[in-house]
Parts: structure tokens; C-alpha cells; sequence
């Protein structure tokens, strides 16, 4: 029987029925089923082939006969789906958790887990203004000892945010009304022993793609830079609820993807003339207040490196919890089965206690589980088994290499005994469609009415065209790739057995989109420089146990200098 010929035309006429012939393939109904009603027949025959090759199957004549009415069937179930309003804070039906089905996790009450700190060294000042780079724990010990007010604090933040984000780009809304009434009342708390914990009368930023009630969340893009949401996220109330002061809604790349949003891109601070890179992204505003001393800590999320990247190109300490970890309710949502929120602080034990603060579930997040996070800050690291990607620290040129053979130096230095490992060989890259397609319908009403054209960035990588063509992944391969990300959780798991953590430069590693697919948690932090800007090493630790890479980071810090250094911005 003779084919009909294949050519650019035809290609690309047939490409709105791909996602039709896709789905038809899934159909329950059999195709043997004689005398179906007869539905008109908008996706022709020549169509309808066409647009097999794009879906990896061929069928003959008589099966693209008897197929055609179901898709176009299937078609106008399409269209009656797309007139239904979705609210953008819909979650799917269906949730992701990072642990495997025979794995038991240790959960708990709601009864928060132990938090003990290394002790602090409070620092000596003639003004405010001296404490700008302090890390957290200074701040809350200065707080807590009444050296220094929640208020005099939160003026000087507020002062600096002022005369620096201007030149940053990184702050969309300054909430200095909130802030001052926020400290005032940590202030007087405080003063009648009511001391709620270490972030008690802290400033600190979160990235705009938090809900906060009264105050525009903007998403960092052209269509929302007017959106208000009538309620908290989790994670803005639980930062009330610890005495928190919010200072700053930080800047993001539009709809959580590079540094670029409606205002421009966000600087970092260590070259803030540097417009082509910026302070990378996603959670470029909070990577970049932070090592600018322009907030006590922020938070960021992180869908495929938007915590990690610009934490290490700012010069910061970053955490990307297991996914789970942290309530993501009114959050943008991205990828529902990606997505994970984390602290972004000046030290590494800071992302410990910002975490404390955050994490466990709220009965609105159902992927969020209540396992015990216990902090003690042992930085006895040489009995535990450690890794390390050793190809990934032997690329690139000489001063490259320089740098991180002294960052694996320190880290022996200070008790580790490292050992090489490989990541499973998998074809992780195939897996990046889960994202592009969670994405895309994330924001699909934006792209069917156009919304999406008005975003500054339209380049070929950039969100607009992403979700255009995320409109052609079949059904089937979304849900085939998330069958063999479980293949890539059980080659984690299996590997993570003979390891407590393992190490990796950050963020070029190739573990980034590998831990993003199965949930493990990374914390990273800086190790040097390059040409002026900060490079950053990552620690790796199993699901659900940000304590250990958190421990390593500490005894990494404890014997190195780079967390002290911060840009000068004058």
C-alpha cells in the first residue's frame, strides 16, 4: 500500500494534531468498536500521518481510518478542558514524593525537632551599619542579648535596600511599612521574654513568587506586575510565626527562569556593571540582597538549579532541601513534581536555622512530610563516608583546577576522607521534558491568549518558546519519563547506600539535574575566585538528611576564609 510522502509542509501542518494522536493512543475505548458516531473531521487523514512521525509510531491505512474519529473526538475534549477556568495555585491530582514505596520514613508530630548552634561570636560596632554581613546567628544573638533592636536593624536594611537596589535590580517591593511594624512588635516581645528562636526580629527577603496578603507577587514577569493574592504562603507565615521581619519582596527571572525580569537584570553584587550574566537565577534577588548584606537571609526555590547557581555565583550559602521538605503552598508553581524552597544566608549553619524555622507539613501541601530535622553543629566529619565526582574537580583550565584541588585540600584538612564515585549511568537529559511540559501547562492559558509574548525575554531558550513547544509532548512520553525518573530514584538509592554524602563543583555538575529529578538535598557555599567572581562547592546528602551535607559544609567553612569576604559596593 503506498504511503503518502513526508515533507516540510505536510510536517508542520500536521504538528496541532500531535497532541491529539498522542492521547488517542491512550484511549480506553477500542478501535474495533463498529459504528461510532461520526465526529467532522477537522484533523484529516494526511494529518493525522504526519504527525506520527513526531509521536515515534506508524500506523497503516486502515488504522489511521479507524483512529481518525477518535481524534478528533479527543480534539474537541481539548478544546472543552481549555475552557475551563484552572486557577494558577491548582495543584495536579496526582503528587510526587522523592522516596521510594518500600522505604519507611521516620515521621513525627508536628512537635518541631531539636536546633542547637555552634556559639557565636558577637561581633563590636560603633553603628548598625557594621552588622550589614553579619550571618544570621550574629544578628539573632545581638537581638536576643538586646545589643541591638529588631527595629534599628530593620532601618538600617531598609536604608541600605534603598541606596543599593537601584543599582542591583534585585528588589521589586520594598515592604518598609510591614517591616517597621513587624520589628517593633519583635522588639516588644522580646523586651517581655516572649523570644520566639534565633530568626526573632531578623529582616530577611523572600523571592516574589510568594503569596504575601496585601502585597503585589509578581512572578517577576510583564503580566503580573499588578497580581495581588488575598492570602500567606506557608512559608511567609511560618516566618511570621517565628518572629521574622520582611523587608523585601526579591527580584526573579520572569516566571522563575534566569536572572532577566520586567525591570531589567539583576546584578551581582561582585560585578554589578555586569548586565549579560547578572547574579544568574532564578532566585536571582535573593542570592544577590544576601551577599550584598542588604537583608539578614532570604529565601528561594529551585526547580532545576535556581537555589545552587546563583548562590554560587553570589558568593553565598545556599540549601536546596529534599524535595517535600518545605510546604510549597502559594508558591508559583513551575513543575508540581520539581519544585522545592530553601534559605539562601551568608554561613552555612544560618541555612540550618532559617530551615528549622520553615520545613514540615501544613495540610495544604501534600507532597510536605513531617520528618524530624535535628541540627547539632558536630563538624567531626572523618568518620563518615564521603564522595566525590572527582572528573567533574579535574575540568577546565589551569585556575579552575587550582581552585577546587585547595577546596579538596581544606575539606581533607578538616577530617574528610574522600573517595571517588560516579553518578549512575543514565540518560538523565531525556528527563528534562517533565519539567518543560509541567511548565508549559502551568501556564498554559498565558500562552494560548498571547500573555506569554509579553515577556522581555523571547530568545529560543527562553519560557515563551518552551512552552509553545512543549505543546507537542505527547501524553505518553511525559508519563514514560516519569516512569524512568523511578529507574533514576532507584539507581540514587542504590548508589546512596554506600555513601553519607558526596561532593561536586557547583553548579556546573552534572549531579544538578540528577538530585532535582530524585529530590536530594545539596547545600553549597564558596571555595574561591575567578577572575573577581565567587567559584562554590556542593555537598550532596541523602533524602531527607540535610544534617550531613549541612555538617560537612560547616567543618568546610570553619577551615576556610571564603564566607567572610563580601563585596564592596561603593
Amino acid at each position: 500500500m503506498s504511503r503518502k510522502k513526508l515533507n516540510r509542509r505536510n510536517f508542520v501542518k500536521a504538528l496541532p494534531a500531535a497532541g491529539a494522536a498522542g492521547l488517542t493512543l491512550a484511549s480506553n475505548e477500542s478501535l474495533a468498536q463498529p459504528q461510532q458516531p461520526q465526529t467532522p473531521q477537522r484533523i484529516t487523514k494526511e494529518m493525522l500521518h504526519t504527525a506520527e512521525q513526531l509521536i515515534g509510531i506508524e500506523l497503516t491505512d486502515a488504522q489511521e481510518t479507524m483512529a481518525l474519529n477518535n481524534v478528533n473526538r479527543n480534539l474537541a475534549s481539548y478544546e472543552t478542558l481549555r475552557k475551563i477556568n484552572v486557577p494558577l495555585d491548582t495543584p495536579l491530582a496526582t503528587s510526587f514524593h522523592p522516596a521510594l514505596p518500600e522505604k519507611k520514613l521516620a515521621t513525627q508530630t508536628p512537635a518541631r525537632g531539636k536546633l542547637k548552634l555552634s556559639k557565636v561570636d558577637i561581633p563590636k560596632f560603633n553603628s548598625t551599619e557594621e552588622l550589614a554581613f553579619c550571618s544570621t546567628a550574629q544578628l539573632a544573638e545581638l537581638v536576643r542579648t538586646k545589643k541591638v533592636s529588631s527595629v534599628e536593624l530593620t532601618k538600617m536594611y531598609l536604608a541600605r535596600l534603598k541606596r543599593y537596589s537601584p543599582k542591583l535590580l534585585n528588589v521589586v517591593t520594598l515592604t518598609e511599612e510591614l517591616a517597621l511594624k513587624q520589628a517593633q512588635q519583635a522588639d516588644d516581645e522580646i523586651k517581655r521574654g516572649k523570644y520566639r528562636g534565633p530568626l526573632h526580629g531578623i529582616p530577611c527577603g523572600v523571592k516574589d513568587l510568594f503569596a504575601t496578603k496585601g502585597i503585589p507577587t509578581t512572578w517577576g514577569a510583564e503580566p503580573y506586575r499588578n497580581q495581588m493574592i488575598d492570602y500567606d504562603s506557608t512559608v511567609v507565615e511560618r516566618l511570621r510565626e517565628a518572629g521574622a521581619v520582611l523587608v523585601a519582596k526579591l527580584s526573579m527571572g520572569a516566571l522563575a527562569q534566569g536572572g532577566r525580569w520586567f525591570a531589567g537584570m539583576t546584578r551581582n553584587p561582585w560585578q554589578p556593571e555586569e548586565d549579560r550574566q547578572g547574579s544568574s537565577g532564578s532566585s536571582a534577588g535573593s542570592a544577590s540582597a544576601t551577599s550584598a548584606g542588604l537583608v539578614g537571609f532570604s529565601i528561594g526555590t529551585e526547580t532545576l538549579g535556581s537555589i545552587v547557581s546563583p548562590s554560587s555565583r553570589c558568593g553565598v550559602a545556599g540549601l536546596r532541601p529534599t524535595y517535600g521538605r518545605v510546604s510549597r503552598y502559594g508558591a508559583m508553581a513551575l513543575s508540581w513534581t520539581m519544585d522545592k524552597i530553601g534559605p539562601i544566608c551568608r554561613s552555612i549553619e544560618d541555612c540550618a536555622l532559617v530551615l528549622d524555622a520553615i520545613y514540615g507539613a501544613d495540610g495544604r501541601d501534600e507532597t510536605s512530610l513531617n520528618v524530624p530535622f535535628h541540627w547539632t553543629p558536630d563538624t567531626n566529619i572523618s568518620k563518615l563516608k564521603i564522595g566525590y565526582l572527582k572528573a567533574e574537580f579535574e575540568t577546565g583550565n589551569d585556575e579552575r583546577k587550582k581552585v577546587y584541588a585547595a577546596a579538596l585540600d581544606a575539606l581533607r584538612g578538616a577530617g574528610a576522607k574522600l573517595e571517588p564515585l560516579e553518578l549512575p549511568k543514565f540518560p538523565t537529559d531525556s528527563l528534562r521534558i517533565i519539567l518543560t511540559a509541567e511548565a508549559a501547562t502551568a501556564f498554559d492559558d498565558l500562552t494560548r491568549d498571547g500573555g506569554i509574548n509579553q515577556l522581555s525575554g523571547q530568545s529560543p531558550g527562553d519560557w515563551p518558546n518552551s512552552f509553545r513547544s512543549a505543546r507537542f509532548i505527547p501524553a505518553v512520553e511525559y508519563l514514560r519519563a516519569q516512569r524512568a525518573r523511578t529507574l533514576l530514584m532507584r539507581e540514587m538509592d542504590s548508589l546512596m547506600q554506600n555513601w553519607d554524602a558526596f561532593v561536586s563543583p557547583a553548579p556546573g555538575s552534572s549531579s544538578l539535574l540528577v538530585t532535582n529529578l530524585t529530590g536530594h538535598p545539596q547545600a553549597v557555599l564558596p571555595c574561591g575566585f575567578i577572575n573577581g567572581l565567587p567559584q562554590a562547592i556542593m555537598f550532596t546528602g541523602k533524602l531527607y538528611d540535610e544534617v550531613t551535607p549541612l555538617r560537612i559544609a560547616l567543618a568546610y567553612e570553619k577551615a576556610t576564609k571564603w564566607h567572610t569576604m563580601h563585596p564592596k559596593l561603593d
